[in-house]
Formats: structure tokens, C-alpha cells, sequence
């Protein structure tokens, strides 16, 4: 599998992400421009003991990652759609986007891949459940579906 975050903003976020991709081997991706140093002690704080092993990827632009990957399956995850993402049936070598956590994927990629948008159904008293969080729920979705086969 394969997690991406576009312009993450929250170095705990992505620290809790790396740990998990460590623990399913699964490789994370970030798109530039990042709001924080790979450095920041956050982000390792975050990751614990496991950044180092972190199968990372850091991409120049959206652009950048979309010409490096010509064949990716990727979702994206939003909640600016219907589709729950256990509608979907995942591949193990999938990819699964995230925005930025203050306002999420831009409306232009969504709009230019609506029938790839997936949702995590929540009641509509919040704007959107914690990045990290949405990540594990969907990483872990999509294994189970995999049997969780963490080889790649």
C-alpha cells in the first residue's frame, strides 16, 4: 500500500503516519511543500524509534508524483463525496491521497478524479476526523482486503 500526504502541514500527523507505514509496510509519499523540516523534532517524536526505517518518498510537486507514478490507482480522501471507502475494492499496491489538514485536497483534483474519491462516514457536527487517524482507518481497510499481505 501506499499512503500520500499533499502538503501536510502537522509534523505529529506525519510522524503517527510513518510509524504505522513502518508497522504495514507501507510506503509513505509527501508532496512539497511541506509545512514543516523532515527534521523538525516533532516529526520524530511523533514517528518514535521508527522514522528511520520510513519506506519515504517526498515529491517536488503534485505533478511531480502524478508523472512518477503513471499507473497508480490512487483515492483520495475527502469528505466532500458519497463514496464510503469500504465501497472500494483495494489493490495492495493502491494509493491513497490526503490534504492538508486546514482545508483538505483542492477542489480542481477532486473534481478531475470524482469516480476515486472515497469518504469516512461521520455525523455532520465536525468539519473532519484527525488526518492520522483517517489514514489508519483506510490503510487498515485496505489490508484487511489485502489479507494483509504486507509484502510488496
Amino acid at each position: 500500500m501506499n499512503i500520500v500526504l499533499l502538503y501536510p502541514e502537522i509534523p505529529y500527523n506525519t510522524g503517527n503516519i510513518g510509524r504505522s507505514a513502518v508497522l504495514t509496510n507501507t510506503t509513505l509519499h509527501l508532496i512539497k511543500p511541506l509545512g514543516f523540516s523532515l527534521d523538525e523534532k516533532q516529526l520524530k517524536r511523533a514517528g518514535l524509534d521508527y522514522w528511520h526505517l520510513v519506506d519515504l518518498k517526498v515529491w517536488e510537486s503534485y505533478e511531480d508524483f502524478i508523472n512518477g507514478n503513471p499507473d497508480a490507482v490512487i483515492y483520495y480522501a475527502t469528505t466532500k463525496t458519497k463514496q464510503k471507502y469500504t465501497d472500494i475494492k483495494f489493490g495492495k499496491n493502491d494509493f491513497v491521497m490526503f490534504g492538508p489538514e486546514s482545508r483538505g485536497i483542492p477542489e480542481d483534483i477532486l473534481n478531475r478524479n470524482a469516480d476515486h474519491c472515497i469518504t469516512i462516514p461521520m455525523i455532520d457536527m465536525g468539519r473532519s476526523l484527525n488526518l492520522s487517524n483517517s489514514a489508519a482507518i483506510i490503510l487498515y481497510e485496505a489490508l484487511r482486503q489485502t489479507n494483509f499481505d504486507f509484502n510488496k
